[in-house]
């Protein structure tokens, strides 16, 4: 196919989705990672709209330019509450694609476990990805099993009420998180982080997700091959245990792969899309 008829197509499809004749049309919803926001979406969220779907990246409490402090998030469910808010008002009759990264692979479990008649599918991008045997805490707990204290790096963690805040530091940012990503986004996310937590303390009373809500919802993960701070291995060692047969892996990526890989990114999450919804 020609690259006119390409663009065609996309001004025709474009121009039926207010009256919703475009039924490729999918509805993407991007969770951030932990001291992240919706802005770490930035490449990704237009290059899916380009394509003709409906794409909404938000921030969670405490995070980008949500007004919570993280002193004042008490609970994951708490932290969560964007997202539960923005599955409240999807319509009875449609779906959305859920994307999570790293410590958002835990708010998709908590939404879908609540929503899961509104999810088509929930879409791991080098994230936590719990099952429905253990309590949602497992994954961080084994992750901090077998993670070294020093290699949290400048890491900054702090008692804030019942749980512990954490902050990433600039040499942390740099040596685990955007080892392959452009320079501009590491600047970028030194002025952008704010203080977070794994919210594990929480996470540990907190009854199991369940099989008839989040466990009934497809479920599909995205390796990043690079990922220093989250390695290959520890996610696929998440992937086995939680039984999830359709991943995808993405040669290069760090753990951002949002910057790394946008690209490569974006057309894995069009192939979930496609199978899925």
């Amino acid at each position: 196919m020609s690259s006119e008829k390409v663009v065609l197509i996309l001004i025709f499809c474009l121009s039926m989705m207010s009256t919703g004749h475009c039924k490729n049309r999918k509805h993407f919803v991007l969770v951030h990672g932990a001291c992240h926001g919706a802005w770490s979406w930035y490449k990704v969220k237009p290059m899916l709209e380009s394509a003709g779907h409906k794409v909404t990246a938000l921030d969670l409490a405490a995070s980008g330019i949500n007004m919570h402090n993280i002193d004042d998030v008490d609970s994951f469910a708490h932290y969560t509450q964007p997202l539960l808010q923005l599955m409240a008002t999807i319509p009875p009759n449609e779906k959305v694609i859920l994307v999570g990264h790293s410590l958002g692979g835990l708010s998709l479990a908590l939404a879908s476990d609540k929503f899961p008649q509104n999810v088509a599918a929930n879409a791991y991008v080098t994230a936590f990805l719990p099952d429905t045997e253990h309590s949602p805490s497992y994954v961080l707990e084994k992750y901090g099993e077998i993670t070294p204290a020093s290699a949290w790096m400048d890491t900054k963690f702090e008692p804030s009420g019942n749980k512990t805040s954490m902050f990433f530091g600039p040499m942390l940012l740099a040596n685990k998180l955007y080892t392959r990503s452009p320079v501009e986004d590491l600047e970028l996310a030194k002025s952008l982080v704010r203080p977070s937590s794994l919210f594990v303390e929480d996470l540990s009373r907190q009854k199991k997700f369940s099989r008839e809500g989040y466990g009934s919802v497809p479920r599909s993960y995205i390796v990043c091959t690079e990922d220093i701070a989250i390695t290959a291995e520890y996610q696929e060692w998440m992937i086995k245990n939680a039984a999830i047969n359709d991943v995808q892996k993405i040669k290069g990526a760090d753990h951002m792969v949002m910057n790394s890989k946008p690209r490569q990114l974006v057309d894995a999450l069009l192939k979930i899309a496609t199978k899925y919804a």
